[in-house]
C-alpha cells in the first residue's frame, strides 16, 4: 500500500526529466545530422518561405512602436541635457543591442515556434512520421534538420530588418517631429555602434532562432492525444521558447557587454 503512491510520485517527477533528455538527444541527433548527406534542400527552402512569411508581418507590426517608444525617451532625455544631435547614437544603440532581440525574441517565440510546432504535430498525429521511419528515412534528418536551419537563417533576417527599420523610423521621427538636423543624426550612427556590436546582435539572433527551432520542433515531434494534444503542444511552445529565449537574452547580452567593455 505504502509503495503505490512513493511509485506514482517518482513518476510524476521523473517525466520532465525525461522529456528534457529527449530534447537534449534530438538536439545531439540535428548536431549529427547537420553534417551528415543526404541533404533536405527542397524542405530547407520551403521551410524558410514558410517561417519568414509567418513572421515578416508581425515583425515589422512590433519594430515600428518599439522603435518610436525608444527613440522618442531617449531623445526627450537628449533634449534635457542639450544634446539632441546625438540621438542618431541612441538610435543605433537602441536599435541594434536591444530592439533587435527583443523584438526577434517576441516574433520567433510568438509565431515562427508556433507554426514549425503546429506542422510537425499535424504530421505526428497523421502518422506522417512513423511511415518515414518504415521506409527508412530518420524524420529528424528529413524534416527537423532543415526546420531548424530555416529558424536561424529567418531570425537572422529578421533581426537585421528590425535594426533598419528601428534606425529608418528613428530618423524620420527624429528629424520631423523632434527637429533633429539628418546629417547630425547620421554622424552620430556610429558613435557607439561600431562592427563588433552588429556581429554580437546578428550571433544573438542566430542563437535565438536555433533555440526556437529545436523546441518548436521537439514539441511538434513528440505531441500525443490527437487534435487537442497539438493545440496543448503549440501553447506549451511558446511559454517554453518564450522562457528559453528571455534567458538565452540576458545570458548573451551580459557575455556582449563583458566582451565588449571588458577588453
Amino acid at each position: 500500500m505504502d509503495g503505490g503512491p512513493r511509485l506514482l510520485g517518482t513518476s510524476a517527477a521523473s517525466k520532465p526529466v525525461r522529456a528534457l533528455g529527449d530534447f537534449f538527444a534530438m538536439c545531439l541527433d540535428v548536431v549529427v545530422f547537420l553534417f551528415k548527406p543526404p541533404w533536405a534542400w527542397r524542405e530547407f527552402l520551403l521551410q524558410t518561405w514558410f517561417i519568414a512569411r509567418v513572421s515578416l508581418f508581425p515583425t515589422v507590426m512590433l519594430a515600428i512602436p518599439f522603435t518610436v517608444l525608444t527613440t522618442f525617451t531617449i531623445n526627450i532625455l537628449l533634449v534635457e541635457i542639450g544634446a539632441a544631435d546625438f540621438s542618431g547614437t541612441g538610435a543605433a544603440l537602441g536599435a541594434v543591442t536591444q530592439i533587435g532581440p527583443i523584438v526577434t525574441v517576441l516574433v520567433i517565440a510568438g509565431a515562427g515556434a508556433t507554426a514549425i510546432c503546429a506542422d510537425l504535430g499535424a504530421r505526428t498525429i497523421r502518422e506522417e512520421l512513423d511511415a518515414l521511419r518504415v521506409l527508412g528515412i530518420n524524420p529528424v534528418q528529413a524534416l527537423v534538420v532543415p526546420r531548424v536551419l530555416a529558424a536561424t537563417l529567418v531570425s537572422l533576417m529578421l533581426a537585421s530588418l528590425v535594426t533598419l527599420v528601428g534606425i529608418i523610423g528613428s530618423f524620420f521621427f527624429a528629424v520631423y517631429f523632434q527637429n533633429v538636423t539628418p546629417g547630425a543624426f547620421a554622424a552620430g550612427l556610429t558613435l557607439l555602434v561600431g562592427p563588433t556590436e552588429v556581429i554580437i546582435a546578428l550571433i544573438k539572433a542566430a542563437i535565438f532562432g536555433l533555440a526556437a527551432g529545436l523546441i518548436g520542433c521537439y514539441k511538434g515531434i513528440s505531441v500525443g492525444g490527437g487534435a487537442q494534444g497539438v493545440g496543448d503542444a503549440v501553447n506549451e511552445t511558446v511559454v517554453f521558447t518564450f522562457m528559453a529565449l528571455f534567458v538565452l537574452n540576458v545570458i548573451a547580452t551580459g557575455v556582449a557587454v563583458k566582451a565588449t567593455f571588458g577588453r
